[in-house]
């Protein structure tokens, strides 16, 4: 659908700058835009190739001027690109309905608005809510609990009582609920420890594809408000993830360890068991924690640090060849040998 220039400014509370009624018919990214598509610049650089685009409106966040494209103005180009992705791509509605191939136990609860695809297994006493969407291949376990909106694409595991807030996306082939990893050494063999917690993930969660959150021993593992995890990515059993977190792909979070608000993991990053991070603690790309962390630091490195004594700590070690050869040059003039 086509929307003016004028239009999109105003559901992003924006201000135009050129002919408002400029019509959209679509979003690309500047090397690939033809005439009628928006495009967005959030640097002077992106804002060049805009510029040679045959886009018809850029949106930008700088009090630039154009001479052949119409402006839309904004705060943060990115947030509002964002936006209007949402604007020009809105999500596939849902079809209410039951595929004939689904096997649903009597005493589960579906909401009538909800759609379950094609060999989706749910279990006893289980409540789904309004415009869910199981995509296909799902399974959903005893007395699991599904909020309004929740969207679990083709081939998503929940063992029993694992429960979901409103609008949680989990995509294929992730595993919620799983034993943790529990034994004790008895007699010379591990013993299992019987998991007997579950998983509570909180509202506006997004799991990504094959990320498996394990359930807590005896207490919840629980994933907070807002979180978004990336493909690949681990958390041990009795976790507690806080609000607004990103994980990244393939980074691992061990049992019983407590991330605060808005705490970011890159990727291959491990935080080992039984640890503390603050709020808005960052941790860079295969980072290996191995102590408490707190609150609004940025760590680094493995064992991960502070990261500007990591960042002092690899620029030694560069020097270190140089240093060594001063040093044997030094022993030679004074006569001593060391041992190579």
């Amino acid at each position: 659908m086509p929307y003016t220039a004028n239009e999109i400014a105003q559901l992003l509370q924006a201000e135009v700058v050129g002919d408002g009624q400029t019509l959209l018919k679509g979003f690309a990214p500047a090397d690939r835009a033809q005439t009628g598509d928006l495009t967005f610049a959030e640097n002077d650089d992106y804002l060049a190739r805009a510029e040679q685009s045959a886009a018809s409106a850029i949106i930008v966040s700088t009090a630039t001027k154009s001479d052949g494209k119409v402006l839309i103005r904004v705060p943060n180009a990115r947030v509002a690109f964002a936006r209007t992705m949402e604007l020009f791509f809105p999500e596939p509605p849902v079809t209410p309905g039951i595929h004939p191939t689904a096997v649903i136990a009597q005493s589960a609860q579906v909401d009538a608005t909800a759609a379950i695809g094609p060999n989706c297994i749910i279990g006893e006493r289980v409540r789904i809510g309004a415009g869910a969407a199981l995509h296909g291949g799902d399974f959903v376990g005893d007395d699991c609990k599904l909020g309004d909106g929740v969207v679990l694409f083709p081939n998503v595991t929940l063992y029993a009582k694992s429960e979901l807030g409103q609008r949680v996306r989990v995509h294929a082939g992730a595993v919620i609920g799983s034993d943790g990893f529990g034994y004790v050494l008895d007699g010379g063999a591990h013993r299992k420890v019987a998991q007997i917690g579950n998983v509570i993930i909180g509202d506006d969660v997004e799991i990504g594809a094959n990320v498996t959150i394990d359930r807590g021993a005896l207490k919840p593992t629980i994933i907070g408000r807002g979180t978004k995890i990336d493909n690949l990515v681990q958390i041990g059993h009795n976790v507690e993830i806080g609000e607004h977190c990103l994980l990244i792909a393939q980074a691992g979070v061990a049992g019983s360890s407590i991330l605060g608000n808005y705490v970011a993991l890159a990727g291959q990053v491990g935080v080992a068991g039984h640890l503390k991070l603050g709020d808005r603690v960052t941790l860079t790309a295969q980072s290996g924690v191995m102590d408490d962390v707190p609150a609004g630091e940025k760590w680094m490195g493995t064992p991960a640090q502070p990261d500007l004594a990591a960042k002092r700590t690899i620029v030694a070690s560069r020097q270190l060849p140089e240093l060594l050869k001063r040093v044997k040059a030094l022993e030679k003039k004074l006569g001593s040998k060391t041992k190579d």
